[in-house]
């Protein structure tokens, strides 16, 4: 341990940079990225577009200054960047010179509900879009009905107050029609994604300076990509729009851009993603998942397939390798797929011939990739985070070694210590193979015993791994705190295929819990924790896990459930996803109550003795509040100790993107909540 440094400390949090969306220019000279930083003083964050060399030759140089801006997308003569800008009450779409040094970003929309999903045309003279209408707003506007402009700016600003004004009294009362009704931290209006197409040229007049829109149906639209030829826009939407759940039931649809006529691109039994035409036209790739049993869709790898552009049977080539795939992109030769897939802890990225075969690796190491590109002449560009750093822009070839493009967060890490990461793979009482993961705290001595934070992953089919960047100051700052940091995979995680995925189902916290006490006796042969002071958190199923293990055993000293699942019952009725569980029990709360309450932590909560904390988020539309307010309630009221925090305003995603200030408060009650029952007087 060097002596210069220090520990890292909770408000570290405000100091780390995220790289989100690489993408190489045309002529492969330049990659464009968006720049994260916390805005600790406006508590929220700030997104700036980078550009930087391909070769590596110059140091990187900001572009953008909106603080609001992303989605950065090349034209196809790599001239100008469009990207998604927020610089007055909505999102636009703005476009930027990048060969004029001192350009002005130029505002192309101005949709009263904002744009989203910018693409050019193949010959750069338009741009593909998806805004929010509603049926009444789009018939107003086929008929080419409009207001007069505002006289002046005082007429200007009465009209926005009134147009605010009615749209609250619009929704006063909420009209509830469908599941769901509300999501991420926001009710669901009746307005949805349509596509749009706008010309690029300055100088037009009236209809000829308008974003034309192509489609007209009460379904959220994909943003759009164009065939090489100019003629179709991709995109997927919901087929039967009275369903619930709409991502159940999404196909491919094409639009001729020419008359807006749609068609269905893809077969009924499988619900269809992210569709992106083969450089070369003949091919459309996209990802699906399997209808004929929702389980399939949760419990099943994520399906990277491609089809012939001209209409026939969808070919599946991740199957064989039984890992799902996560970001895609085509090679420029239209013969190879680059893709990044979750196996083991890790996020390599491989390539696959678009007509099926070997898949093979192109880049290996402790990494998990999380975004990329591709040039001409094969060079990927990633952004990935390792178990030693937050996430960063890389480049690499076939045969090389990766690239490391930028270095935001180098001048922070040099200030603090960093703490290993250790794998460990042990074997469970009923013969399964577990991979986990641990942290010795700072200061580490060997002899010496160590109070335990045990981490659970969400999901329940997601993966961990040593180079979570979610994860990554949180496991750094409970090791700086003085614990044993450890997690693991167990059975129902991403990973290690369909099988091990579908082990949880119908039987979510028996199977999960013996695994993860599995491990942590595994941890506890090594000698270095203490048993007597072993703490436990999680989020969302981690949470549903944190209250499900304490309700069992009383082998930890400090619990803390975050934004979890408590009662499947109820969450199935509150939920924006009640296929979850439906999906994972095969049956809907009326037809088998007492299976889903016996599955239920809170059915258990009142053997939880263990001191409990409770965080969850006000606005949390994926997991309800009231399944804290009901596990608080339990626990409370059955003689435990237990407290609850509340965060106003955030979500389910919290602990991740939430408001700074409530992430920081977050992790410091939890570690206060640690060290008051694993290190009193300390």
């Amino acid at each position: 341990m060097a002596d210069d440094k220090r520990r890292i400390a909770v408000d570290d949090l405000y100091k780390i940079n995220q790289v989100e969306d690489p993408q190489i220019s045309p002529d492969g000279e330049w990659i464009a990225f968006v720049r994260v930083t916390v805005d600790q003083m406006e508590n929220g964050y700030q997104r700036n577009i980078w550009l930087t060399r391909k070769d590596g030759s110059s140091d990187p140089v900001q572009i953008t200054r909106g603080h609001k801006d992303s989605n950065p997308r090349w034209s196809p003569d790599g001239a100008h960047i469009a990207f998604v800008s927020v610089r007055g009450d909505r999102p636009q779409i703005y476009v930027l010179p990048v060969t004029s040094p001192g350009g002005e970003a130029r505002a192309l929309t101005s949709a009263d509900h904002g744009a989203f999903g910018p693409a050019w045309s193949p010959d750069g003279a338009h741009i593909a879009f998806v805004s929010p209408m509603n049926e009444d707003e789009r018939t107003q506007e086929a008929s080419g009905e409009k207001d007069d402009p505002p006289q002046d700016k005082l007429e200007g600003k009465h009209r926005k107050e009134r147009s605010e004004h009615d749209e609250k009294e619009r929704q006063d009362p909420y009209y509830m029609w469908r599941v769901p009704y509300r999501t991420g931290t926001s009710f669901l209006t009746d307005r949805y994604m349509q596509v749009f197409v706008v010309p690029i040229a300055e100088g037009l007049d009236g209809d000829d300076a308008k974003p034309r829109r192509l489609t007209d149906i009460d379904a959220n639209h994909e943003p759009p990509t164009w065939s090489p030829d100019g003629e179709w826009l991709y995109t997927s939407r919901q087929v039967d729009t009275s369903r619930d759940e709409p991502f159940l039931d999404t196909s491919l649809f094409r639009i001729n851009v020419t008359t807006g006529e749609g068609e269905r691109f893809t077969e009924p039994g499988f619900s269809c993603f992210n569709p992106e035409p083969s450089p070369d036209g003949k091919w459309v790739m996209f990802v699906r998942f399997a209808n004929d049993k929702i389980g399939s869709l949760l419990e099943g790898i994520t399906r990277l397939a491609v089809m012939p552009a001209a209409g026939g049977e969808a070919i599946d080539l991740n199957v064989d390798l039984d890992r799902s795939v996560s970001a895609m992109v085509w090679a420029s030769d239209s013969q190879n797929i680059i893709f990044t897939v979750e196996s083991e802890g890790i996020g390599p990225i491989m390539t696959v011939p678009v007509t099926g075969g070997e898949v093979q690796t192109l880049s290996t190491g402790a990494y998990i990739a999380e975004a990329l590109d591709v040039a001409a002449d094969g060079t990927v560009a990633y952004v990935a985070s390792t178990p030693l750093s937050p996430p960063e822009l890389f480049t690499v070839t076939v045969g090389a070694e990766p690239t490391q493009m930028t270095a935001f967060n180098q001048n922070w890490l040099d200030e603090v210590i960093l703490q290993e990461t250790h794998e460990m793979w042990f074997t469970t009482p009923a013969g399964n193979d577990i991979q986990g993961w641990y942290i010795l705290p700072v200061d580490y001595e060997e002899g010496k015993q160590y109070p335990l934070a045990l981490n659970i992953h969400g999901g329940p089919h997601v993966m961990w791994g040593p180079s979570m960047s979610s994860m990554f100051h949180e496991w750094q700052f409970h090791a700086a705190r003085g614990y044993v940091v450890f997690y693991c995979n167990p059975r129902g995680a991403a990973g290690y295929g369909e099988a091990f995925q579908a082990a949880l189902h119908k039987a979510w916290g028996e199977v999960a819990e013996a695994d993860i006490i599995a491990g942590v006796d595994a941890l506890l042969e090594k000698g270095f924790v203490d048993a007597d002071r072993m703490a436990i958190t999680g989020g969302s199923y981690g949470g549903y896990m944190t209250a499900w293990i304490i309700g069992h055993t009383d082998r930890f000293k400090a619990a803390v459930p975050q934004r979890g699942v408590y009662s499947l019952i109820s969450f199935y009725g509150t939920s924006d996803v009640p296929s979850l569980i439906s999906g994972e029990f095969d049956v809907h709360p009326w037809e088998d109550y007492e299976l889903l309450w016996k599955h239920s932590p809170l059915a258990h909560a009142h053997n939880i003795k263990t001191p409990t904390l409770i965080i969850h988020a006000e606005n949390d539309y994926r997991v309800p509040i009231e399944q804290a307010e009901q596990l608080f309630a339990f626990i409370r009221r059955s003689g435990g100790t237990v407290e609850m925090w509340r965060y106003p305003r955030d979500g389910h995603e919290l602990s991740r993107s939430g408001e700074p200030k409530h992430r920081e408060s977050r992790l410091q009650k939890m570690i206060d909540w640690f060290d008051t029952y694993c290190q009193p007087g300390e």
